[in-house]
């Protein structure tokens, strides 16, 4: 059975890396309100269904691309059940057809390894390397659940407060896209 905690509202004892360590210093600064649960290591957007439930709320999808000569990256967040195709996004957002970054893009750019980015992660990007693009269909959701920097963690805020407060406090203004995942014209 997969595990979950009961929800808490404070940040872990230790840090496992200094990503996780700027995310719950911002809450704090920001006096954001969270809800937090540890959980087994989560591998796929199926192994979050547990944590969906506990949260009572959704994990996004969080997607890092880069242009072909890795000289633009976006970290994509979307709802966890979104069909993904580059071509699509790439149109929506008017650039170039992009690709999966490599992982070293990930952790020099966000502090995290795969998997453990999110628009949390953005507190890292002190350079503003990383643009950072959300789907507008996630402007509707109350809450917004990610992992806390690692895959043994998640945290939910209001979406409100992540665009509001935490995304201006990370100097990142996001890109609120229509991506329409069935359309290819």
């Amino acid at each position: 059975m997969f595990y979950v905690s009961e929800i808490t509202h404070e940040a872990p004892k230790e840090f496992e890396n200094e990503t996780q360590r700027l995310i719950y210093k911002a809450l704090a600064d920001l006096d954001i309100a969270f809800d937090r649960v540890e959980n087994d290591f989560i591998i796929s957007m199926e192994d979050c269904e547990e944590v969906n439930k506990k949260l009572g709320t959704h994990i996004v999808k969080n997607l890092f691309l880069c242009n072909r000569q890795q000289t633009e990256f976006y970290l994509y967040v979307t709802r966890d059940n979104k069909r993904f195709k580059t071509k699509i996004f790439s149109k929506a957002l008017g650039v170039s057809r992009l690709s999966f970054a490599p992982e070293e893009a990930l952790t020099e750019y966000l502090g995290v390894k795969i998997g453990a980015a999110n628009p949390f992660s953005m507190v890292y990007d002190k350079d503003s390397k990383v643009h950072l693009v959300i789907d507008e269909e996630l402007m509707e959701s109350e809450y917004c659940a990610c992992n806390d920097a690692t895959n043994t963690a998640h945290i939910s805020i209001l979406t409100s407060d992540l665009i509001g407060k935490y995304l201006p406090y990370t100097n990142h203004e996001p890109v609120i896209l229509h991506v329409d995942e069935e359309s290819e014209e």
